[in-house]
């Protein structure tokens, strides 16, 4: 969340342009939404990158033999995306619903 808020931010001459040129908030919250959920979907599939190597270093040093289940994948991508949505609906809505006048204002 507190990335998306900083994107937020760092983005609000860009949000206020869009508003200007006739965006609707709909399809600057849908941006926002998507960036949160792939920004979460991208750790979470670095995160299960080094827990499945870390499992297999494990099992190799200590003598067994470690498998990562399919499944148990999905649902740790699927529940990172769902992180990435939950929180980034805060930030989604702030940038959506910025006054294009109030945006371009903004240093």
């Amino acid at each position: 969340m507190n990335i998306m808020l900083v994107s937020v931010t760092e983005r609000t001459r860009e949000i206020g342009i869009r508003k200007a040129l006739g965006a609707r908030t709909r399809s600057i919250l849908a941006q926002f939404l998507s960036e949160s959920m792939i920004i979460t979907a991208i750790g979470g599939l670095i995160g299960i990158c080094i827990g499945s190597l870390g499992a297999l270093v494990a099992g190799m040093c200590v003598g067994f033999t470690a498998t990562v289940d399919p499944v148990t994948v999905v649902i740790a991508t699927a529940f990172s995306c769902g992180i990435g949505i939950v929180f980034g609906v805060y930030p989604a809505k702030k940038a959506a619903r910025l006054s294009p006048i109030e945006a371009l204002r903004h240093e």
